[in-house]
């Protein structure tokens, strides 16, 4: 595995026992699950040989994701979404996740899958270790026709596990600011973001590292680390598949928009140790962004018409 990158933030060798070692995969998952957890349980005893306490894997980890946004495979003819091609649907207390389990053993890991809801079908990511499911997230916001292949979440929840409080995104959720503050204000002191985000379709760069939707990736990933001032952890898909070609860039951000690993646009591990506690203290000592806020002047945020565009100040 290429293009890995550690390090080590805010802790000194005297207080190491106060870290997390946290690593984001940058690797490509297809449509093979048995390829999926052989390469699934390579990473996780890479991981437990190096200490690592939680593994975030990519969106659609298990199964693989569309073949392209809107196209014709993904869309086919079917009225319904469970009946459209596409990633195996898989259910929360299916064998699949029981085997992850078993090989997660202390590990909190964290990846991404095509769920069975039963009715519908939904883009989810879930966070596990050998004792069971620990958190479960629907993907929220759907680009560019993932409706036709996919439900909607609808909420966004942090919650407890060992390695402290932890929030997740899929993707195009970490496109709206609203989502991580959501988690943020929930208590998470880590959020995990999986992605299957591919380069762009128009005015594509030959170099991937230059490639607009690489930069947006990136960007995004800092900048709802520093204004929630939260450890933020992003995995994401390498390669092709299909019509995609993924930007990588699986990263470690401390809470104050710093990047503390990264794979680059290949295929790799990027990890960090972190002190979780020690750095949201320090990033929040002076001046604490959730303390901040100004609720009471954002209402129209939230308003159910908000999105409705606004007419431009008269210049007169």
């Amino acid at each position: 595995m290429s293009s890995t990158t550690t390090s080590t933030a805010a802790a000194p060798a005297t207080t190491r026992s106060a870290t997390t070692r946290v690593a984001a995969v940058a690797q490509g998952f297809g449509r093979d699950l048995e390829e999926n957890f052989a390469a699934i349980g390579r990473l996780l005893q890479e991981a437990r040989a190096s200490g690592t306490h939680l593994l975030a894997l990519p969106e659609a980890c298990l199964g693989g994701y569309l073949s392209g946004l809107g196209a014709a495979e993904d869309r086919g003819t079917a009225r319904s979404r469970r009946e459209r091609p596409g990633p195996p649907a898989l259910r929360l207390d299916g064998p699949e996740l029981r085997r992850v389990q078993r090989m997660a053993g202390d590990v909190v890991v964290v990846l991404g899958f095509c769920e069975d809801g039963g009715a519908d079908r939904y883009n989810t990511a879930v966070a596990l270790t050998g004792d069971g499911l620990l958190g479960v997230h629907r993907k929220v916001h759907q680009p560019l026709g993932e409706n036709l292949s996919y439900a909607a979440g609808d909420r966004f929840e942090a919650f407890d596990t060992p390695v402290g409080r932890l929030g997740m995104q899929i993707c195009y959720d970490k496109a709206f600011p609203e989502a991580a503050r959501a988690l943020a204000l929930d208590g998470a002191r880590i959020v995990v973001s999986v992605s299957a985000w591919p380069a762009s379709r128009t005015a594509a760069a030959a170099d991937l590292a230059e490639d607009r939707w690489t930069k947006r990736f990136d960007l995004y990933d800092r900048a709802r680390a520093l204004e929630n001032q939260v450890v933020w952890v992003a995995a994401n898909q390498a390669g092709t598949f299909g019509a995609l070609r993924y930007v990588g860039s699986a990263k470690v951000v401390g809470p104050g928009g710093d990047v503390l690993a990264a794979t680059g646009t290949g295929a790799g591990v990027a990890v960090a140790d972190v002190d979780v506690e020690g750095e949201l203290a320090a990033a929040r000592r002076s001046m604490f962004n959730l303390r901040d806020r100004r609720p009471d002047t954002y209402t129209t945020v939230v308003a159910a018409n908000a999105h409705a565009p606004r007419r431009e100040p008269s210049l007169a």
